[in-house]
Formats: structure tokens, sequence, C-alpha cells
């Protein structure tokens, strides 16, 4: 961790504190919105029966449903991560990846502040993927 100085690491955990705030208000503001996900698609849209709609309505009611869900999904691991990243300042090792213990240059932290790999270009067949 001493490759980042005080002002440095100041700036990353006002960073991920901020984007915590933001991510636990979504949660609490769509708090009832985001229990009525999990439930039965009748009891989401509010509709007594699904008899009476015409396919295409349900259709769109089941697309947006999966996507509020995938969206959820996305922000609770974001969260995870951030705290994951607030722990890791804790414990010192912030900064450095998980699996090779290589110091994660400060640009890449200041982009995605809750990151806890370096960018690494994996080599697949003739396929080159970055990892994030």
């Amino acid at each position: 961790m001493n490759h980042l100085s005080e002002s440095q690491l100041a700036e990353l955990k006002h960073m991920l504190l901020e984007q915590k705030k933001d991510l636990e208000k979504h949660f609490e503001q769509n708090g009832q919105e985001n229990t009525l996900l999990g439930e039965t698609l009748t009891d989401s849209t509010g509709e007594l029966s699904s008899y009476d709609n015409h396919p295409a309505d349900i259709g769109t009611e089941t697309f947006g449903r999966s996507r509020d869900l995938a969206i959820n999904d996305s922000l609770e691991s974001e969260l995870e991560q951030i705290n994951a990243a607030l722990q890791r300042m804790k414990d010192g090792t912030y900064g450095i990846c998980v699996e090779s213990g290589e110091e994660i240059p400060f640009e890449r932290l200041q982009a995605i502040p809750y990151t806890a790999y370096t960018v690494e270009i994996l080599q697949i067949g003739s396929y080159r993927m970055t990892a994030l």
C-alpha cells in the first residue's frame, strides 16, 4: 500500500464512500419496489390476473422485470465490492492485486476505486480479453 500517498488514499476513500452512499440510497428509496421484484409477475404488476392481458403486455412486463432484477443484481455486486475495498483499506492491503500481489496503479483505482485486480491481458486462443 506504500505506493499510494495519504492524499491519494483519502481521495479514493472519499470516492468509495460517496458511491456506497449513493447505492445505499438507491436501495433505501426503492426498497418496496425491490422487494416486489422477487415475487411473482402477477404480484409485481398489481394485476389480479394475466389472463385478460395481451401477450405483448405480458412480454413488456416480463422484460421490464428482468431488466430491473439485472440492474439490482449489478448494483448489489458493486456495493459488495465497495465494502470489500473499504475493508482492504482498513487491513492495509488496498491497492494490491488480490491475485498477483502487484500494485494497482493509482489511475486505475481512480477509474474503478473498488477494483481488487490489476489490468491483465489474457490470451485465449486467438482472442484477447481484458480482465477488469
